[in-house]
């Protein structure tokens, strides 16, 4: 009465299903993969983007400080004393002290000073140069070039006839997750201040 259908193509073979489940396996650990790599890459641009904002950060406070600042004195190495007299360096130098805009010429103690020590950038507002007394103001990811001459300082002396202005170039190096990333930033400020 009942007749069985022997049909061949009513299912799948136990074959076919471990092929389809082996392609399965194969595509979902590739996607997976690019899915770990494309997040590594993502944390890896975050970390750097940091630096990169903290640097930003940091040539805007100079910028803007400097350029209302006056009576320019620019720090060469081992020139660790309270700044008293204006000074150029062509060559370059790692710091540049100077009065604020609300300074006074006969207080060196209300001297504000950015200075490169140990591959950082420091600021202080109180005209001590010790690192251990100034604020940091690059991140730590960041180390800077202590071969590059970070500050040129053209017309400091109030002898000279041309407007003081600063070349700031900040060189070096972001370490993020084990990658290593070079940079070079640079500014031109002039002095707000008419000095001619």
């Amino acid at each position: 009465m009942f007749k069985k259908n022997k049909n061949k193509n009513s299912g799948y073979t136990l074959i076919e299903t471990m092929i389809a489940l082996a392609i399965f396996l194969i595509v979902v650990t590739i996607g997976s993969g690019s899915l770990i790599n494309a997040y590594s890459v993502n944390r890896k641009s975050q970390d750097l983007r940091s630096g990169i904002d903290g640097l930003s950060f940091a040539i805007e406070d100079m910028s803007r400080n400097i350029r209302t600042g006056y009576n320019y004195h620019c720090i060469v190495a081992g020139d660790l004393s309270l700044i008293t007299d204006t000074k150029s360096c062509i060559d370059g130098g790692d710091g540049i002290a100077f009065e604020s805009s609300e300074g006074d010429e006969s207080i060196s103690e209300d001297q504000w000073a950015y200075f490169i020590f140990d591959g950082k950038l420091f600021k202080t507002t109180t005209g001590d140069l010790n690192p251990l007394n100034a604020v940091q103001m690059t991140p730590s990811e960041v180390v800077l070039s202590e071969t590059t001459k970070n500050f040129v300082v053209f017309g400091a002396e109030k002898t000279d006839k041309q407007q003081p202005f600063v070349i700031i170039r900040l060189v070096g190096k972001i370490t993020s997750r084990g990658q290593v990333t070079s940079f070079s930033l640079q500014t031109m400020i002039s002095q707000r201040k008419s000095d001619i």
